[in-house]
Parts: structure tokens; sequence; C-alpha cells
């Protein structure tokens, strides 16, 4: 098969039109003419990851996260990113980015950490207008057994480093520990912009990344004075549960570690659209490097 027509595999499994308007994911280097025979996938396209892919004989490399997240004026040696696409263009090697139009998609990246963190009954929390699968940014879900902050923080933790990629950093946790989790609401990657999703859907927790301390000490007083009033029997609108507790709580995930989870489908669901569509199925390989630019967290006094 080549790069054409597995590009065009890739954005029936991903869309295009799920992408942000901000966003810019799909084909970023590469001849359409060109043979895929050899895929990896990678969180981030950083030097060490490209280096790895052309050791290994890539043809295409797919990534989450663009090469070129803002305008870029040239692709010179002068940059780094540059540097990038020449030596892809001079190896032979492709560049896919699947963004937000991943994170979106059935079986994409959200979809991904609530399975791996074993979400049931799932919708999407920003759902896309689809007729086929429910589709769209987040996931919410209930848990199969109720249980603490701290039990589920500790799951996630677990699941994040097994199935998506094992960093130094951990998880850092917001609200009573002994609180008791049934809905959870997840957004791998940055989601401090759809608190506001997470707090109408009633999660008990949310789940995400790159949490500041400005929204997240504003959403969590809102979230406490909001459950005092409950507790005071002032009900806060239909469909309030009426209780007491402080929700959502916040467990906040290293970025690029829980989208990772995202590469346990597309490792065998590329493979398997290519085959459908008539192709030869590919060698994968998925490239589990730490990208996290935070190589070491300190949590006691030396």
């Amino acid at each position: 098969m080549n790069l054409k027509e597995t590009v065009d595999v890739l954005e029936a499994l991903y869309p295009l039109r799920y992408a942000e308007s901000w966003d810019e994911p799909g084909l970023i280097v590469g001849e359409l003419s060109q043979s895929v025979t050899r895929i990896a996938f990678a969180a981030d396209p950083t030097s060490a990851i490209i280096d790895e892919a052309l050791d290994w004989g890539a043809d295409l490399l797919i990534v989450h996260h663009p090469l070129f997240f803002r305008s870029v004026h040239e692709v010179s040696g002068l940059g780094f990113r540059g540097a990038l696409v020449n030596r892809l263009n001079r190896a032979g090697c492709a560049l896919w980015v699947g963004h937000t139009n991943a994170d979106a998609a059935w079986r994409g990246v959200g979809q991904a950490a609530a399975d791996f963190l074993g979400l049931v009954d799932q919708r999407p929390l920003v759902p896309i207008d689809d007729a086929e699968h429910p589709v769209g940014l987040g996931r919410v879900g209930r848990l199969a057994e109720p249980t603490t902050l701290e039990a589920f923080a500790q799951h996630v933790f677990n699941q994040v480093n097994e199935y998506g990629m094992h960093t130094a950093l951990g998880v850092q946790v917001c609200g009573n520990p002994d609180a008791l989790i049934r809905i959870v609401a997840v957004l791998p990657g940055s989601g401090d912009s759809l608190f506001d999703e997470a707090r109408a859907s009633g999660a008990d927790v949310y789940v995400t990344s790159d949490l500041r301390h400005h929204p997240v000490t504003d959403a969590i007083e809102q979230a406490r004075y909001e459950a005092a009033l409950r507790g005071q029997g002032i009900a806060l609108g239909q469909g309030d549960s009426g209780d007491a507790q402080v929700r959502p709580c916040f467990i906040n995930t290293p970025h690029a570690a829980i989208e990772s989870m995202w590469f346990n489908y597309a490792i065998q669901d590329v493979p398997d659209a290519m085959e459908r569509a008539g192709g030869q199925r590919p060698q994968v390989n998925w490239l589990r490097t730490c990208t996290d630019p935070w190589a070491r967290s300190i949590t006691e006094e030396a």
C-alpha cells in the first residue's frame, strides 16, 4: 500500500473533521507514492524518537503530538523542526499526526484511556454528531464498583504506567481521599478548558493533565461551596443529587503518558484497516521511550 492509500485509511479511522479548529493534524512529511511496510508509533516526534524510528527502518511514523503546533515559516537546518523534516525526507520516512482528531475518534485517545481505567456505560464528554459511533472529546462513565478517591488515584497511576508511558512523574490528587468515586470524567491531555463540562457531567472525579494552580483552586473552591449549599438543603438545579459530596475531585496525570494508552488500540486498528482496504499488513513498532520533558520528580527532602 502506498502512502496516499495509507493516509486515506488513517483518516477514515481518525477523521480530520473531528479536529479542533486550531489544530492541523494529518500528513506532515512524505512522498505520496512511497510504499508503506513498516509503521512506528510514538507520542512525540522528538529527535530521539525519530532516531529510533529510522534505526528500525520505519517508512511511516505515526505520532500523537504535532511537530508544527504553531506557525513555522522555515524548515531549514537553522531550527530543530526543519532539521527533523530534512532527516525524515532523506530517510524516506513519512510523518503523520493524529492529534485532536484522534482524541475524539472511536477507539481513539479518549476512549482508550476510559477503557483502560475501567469505565463502563461511556459517553463523550463533548460529543460530536456522528451517525455510526458516539465520538467526541473526553469520556464520562461509571466504575463497575464504587471506590475511594485514594484507591482510584492509585489505579490511575498503575494503569497509566502499565498501558501508557512510564514516566518519572506520579499523579496529583485534589480532594478528600475518602470521597466515594462512582462517575469519572476523563480527558487525556490538557483539560482545564473543560472544567464546566466535567462539572455538568456529574462526575465525582475529573482525570486530565496539565492542571494549573489557579483554575484548579477556583474549581475545587466552587465544588466545596456547592457541596456546602447542598448540605443545607439548597437545591442547585434539576438533576442535583442533593448529597453534600464535593464534586468533581481532580486527578492530574503526566500528559503524554495517559495519551499513549491510545497506541494499545492504534497498533492493532491501523494494520487491520490496511488489510481490510486490500493492502499488505505492515510491520508495526510502538516506540515507548519516555518523551516526558520532566526527567525526575523530587518528593522528599534529600
